[in-house]
């Protein structure tokens, strides 16, 4: 089957169209821009404000990952404090220098408890010892660390308490 490709000269240029016409077609079209525009920025804005939410939410998670590793990591930094105070041995002091330095950079420090306040915020009381000032801590059983200032691990200590 062949197929006529030649321009059919029968066929009529398009009838001028009314300036009203023209203009009420117009309008319809600029209705239909504006909408078409107006879902456009709508759908822009929850995109952008879903790629805000999941950065953040992987922020938060990145944060816990890594306060939880350190927080287990602290486990082997007691670990080594106690042996460093029985075996004098430069190596082990190394590593725990590297361990402590390591720390450092990721903001984690160790909390000053010894002689203040008690404070349920930031200790744990484990011995009362009805010595001396009321409140006051006597002895450190376990050393308490904040990262970027909030507490990441409660210090455990001794405090003394008036006798009743």
């Amino acid at each position: 089957m062949k197929i006529d490709m030649k321009k059919n000269d029968t066929q009529q240029p398009p009838a001028p169209v009314a300036g009203d016409q023209l203009t009420g077609e117009a309008d319809v079209l600029k209705k239909q821009l504006d909408e078409a525009t107006a879902q456009w920025k709508r759908a822009l804005a929850d995109y952008q404000n879903l790629e805000k939410r999941v950065n953040e939410e992987r922020r938060e998670l990145i944060q816990y990952s890594v306060k939880n590793f350190i927080t287990e990591l602290l486990a082997i930094v007691d670990d080594f404090e106690k042996a460093e105070t029985h075996l004098k041995d430069p190596g082990l002091t190394l590593a725990l220098k590297k361990l402590r330095d390591l720390l450092k950079r990721e903001g984690v420090e160790k909390m000053e408890v010894m002689g203040k306040e008690y404070d349920i915020h930031t200790m744990e009381a484990l011995i009362l010892d009805e010595d001396g000032q009321d409140g006051k801590v006597l002895a450190e059983l376990r050393t308490g660390y904040t990262m970027h200032g909030s507490v990441l691990r409660p210090a455990q200590v001794k405090v003394s308490k008036k006798k009743s």
